[in-house]
């Protein structure tokens, strides 16, 4: 069964957007990002609509920061990609796998020290940074299925290390996708409870977009 959901996502991958040979802006990541494609109303497809440009999209559901396999793996997402603009989000796929929600230490530190300058997500904006594009790091927003949990402690460090690594990066922007959704507003949701509805994808793509007018 694992094998064939593999297969599924991979195929997924090989017929979604992809990156247009004129997109200045690609988003990348995982299914926060790629939801709603089958629709046409992921957070690329309601950027490009609000933008008026192609804009890529090579994120995955599963997707992983740490491990993972092909496009299942952000970084390798993102090899041979030169954007003016990368949008992406990551690590909640390796905190879900890798811990308990109360043991979460050992992956955080893989993902991003405490100081924000070391690991996998540092490496990751520091290459990207280095290929000229400039990045905006979109942080997890809080779902009904994890609000007022244990679950919520471990993307609340997450989300104070980015912190660190953009004030101390030129080029890289954090945007917390708090700031637009609630967890007890549940048309912002999927049936999951977890990922975005089609609203939600807009309120996603409605933070982002100001930040990447021409």
């Amino acid at each position: 069964m694992k094998g064939l959901i593999l297969v599924s996502l991979l195929l997924l991958a090989a017929c979604g957007r992809g990156v247009p040979d004129s997109a200045r802006i690609v988003v990348a990541g995982d299914s926060v990002m790629a939801w709603n494609r089958g629709d046409g109303a992921s957070v690329a497809d309601v950027l490009e609509a609000r933008l008026g440009e192609p804009v890529g999209d090579v994120s995955l559901p599963l997707a992983r920061v740490l491990g993972g396999v092909g496009p299942l793996n952000i970084p390798t997402q993102l090899e041979g990609v030169r954007a003016e603009r990368v949008v992406l989000t990551g690590g909640a796929n390796d905190l879900r796998g890798g811990c308990d929600c109360t043991n979460c230490a050992p992956v955080l530190d893989r993902l991003i020290s405490e100081d924000g300058a070391e690991g996998a997500i540092p490496a990751l904006v520091a290459s990207l940074r280095a290929g000229g594009s400039r990045v905006i790091w979109a942080d997890y927003y809080t779902s009904p299925n994890y609000a007022g949990t244990a679950c919520e402690r471990p993307y609340r460090v997450l989300e104070a290390r980015l912190g660190r690594m953009a004030a101390a990066r030129d080029g890289v922007t954090l945007v917390d996708m708090d700031e637009v959704f609630r967890p007890d507003d549940l048309s912002l949701f999927a049936s999951d409870r977890t990922h975005p509805s089609a609203k939600g994808s807009a309120r996603i793509a409605g933070l982002i977009a100001p930040l990447l007018r021409r």
